[in-house]
């Protein structure tokens, strides 16, 4: 089972079905926030949706295709964070995450980002990990900024969120490069 100590404050720990209440209430309780981004909160309106979420994750995890974590702040489950896909023969991971409204400003993400981007790197032996945000989520975009990953461009019209597409900005970061920092 996955399990990783960030600081003595922050870890991150395998989605299990026992997370699956404190789950769905840290979704409901930050609906309105993570709906400007997010485009999944329609469907997870009750605590079957993240259940099944949960189990969908654990199977991926089993079949080595991704690795989606809760993140632990002092203790409470703050969000989530992983990687969305790993692209076993490109070596790419994908990382994705979100984070309770109540939790924002405390630097977790870009702490989290980090150590997935150096598991990714030194457990995994990938070459490559991407993140991707809307080009108009600042506050998401600004995680890779500050972690040192290049921006590779934008992919036009990348995701439907409700009722209209938003483009993706991508950022990117080789092994070589990480282990220059």
């Amino acid at each position: 089972m996955f399990s990783h100590k960030i600081d003595d404050e922050l870890s991150l720990k395998l989605l299990d079905l026992r997370d699956t209440d404190k789950l769905f209430k840290l979704t409901d309780h930050s609906r309105n926030h993570l709906r400007n981004w997010l485009p999944w909160l329609d469907f997870t309106t009750k605590q079957e949706d993240t259940k099944s979420f949960i189990e969908g994750c654990l199977r991926a995890y089993a079949e080595n295709k991704s690795l989606n974590a809760v993140i632990l702040y002092k203790g409470e489950l703050a969000g989530t964070a992983g990687f969305n896909q790993i692209n076993w023969s490109n070596r790419t991971a994908y990382i994705g995450y979100w984070l309770g409204a109540k939790f924002q400003g405390n630097g977790i993400m870009t702490k989290v980002a980090g150590a997935l981007t150096d598991i990714a790197f030194q457990e995994y032996n990938l070459n490559k990990v991407e993140i991707r945000a809307a080009v108009l989520n600042t506050k998401s975009r600004s995680i890779p900024e500050r972690l040192g990953f290049v921006h590779e461009g934008n992919i036009r019209q990348a995701e439907w969120l409700y009722d209209h597409f938003v483009d993706h900005a991508v950022y990117g970061m080789l092994a070589n490069e990480w282990k220059q920092k």
